[in-house]
C-alpha cells in the first residue's frame, strides 16, 4: 500500500475516517478481486494528488466484514465518500482515476 493511502480497519475507522475533518474516500476491496487490483493504482494516484485536501483509505472486506456490512457493500470494488462522518457518495465497480477524482473533488475545500 502506498504511503498516501491509509489502511482502515474496524479498530481505527471511527477515529481515522468518521471523525476526520477532511472528506474521506474509502475503497472497499479484497486482494483476490481482479477489478479491485485494477483500481488500486488509481486510488494511489488520487491519494497522492489530493494529499492535504482529502483522506484516502482502503478497507479489506475479508478482514473487516463489519465495516462492509455497515456500508451495505455487496460488490467490490465499492467506493464511498464520507463528509463529516456521513456517506455522501457511493459507486460500485471499477473506476479510472478521473472518475474517482470527479467523485471526491466536490467535497474538498
Amino acid at each position: 500500500m502506498n504511503a498516501f493511502v491509509k489502511e482502515f480497519t474496524e479498530q481505527n475507522f471511527e477515529s481515522e475516517a468518521v471523525a476526520a475533518k477532511l472528506p474521506v474516500l474509502v475503497d472497499f476491496w479484497a486482494p483476490w478481486c481482479g477489478p479491485c487490483r485494477m483500481v488500486g493504482p488509481h486510488i494511489d494516484a488520487v491519494a497522492e494528488q489530493t494529499q492535504g485536501k482529502a483522506i484516502v483509505g482502503k478497507v479489506n472486506v475479508d478482514e473487516n466484514a463489519g465495516l462492509a456490512q455497515r456500508f451495505g457493500v455487496m460488490s467490490i470494488p465499492t467506493l464511498v465518500v464520507l463528509k463529516g462522518g456521513q456517506m455522501v457518495e457511493r459507486v460500485v465497480g471499477a473506476r479510472g482515476k478521473e472518475d474517482i477524482l470527479k467523485l471526491l473533488t466536490p467535497y474538498m475545500a
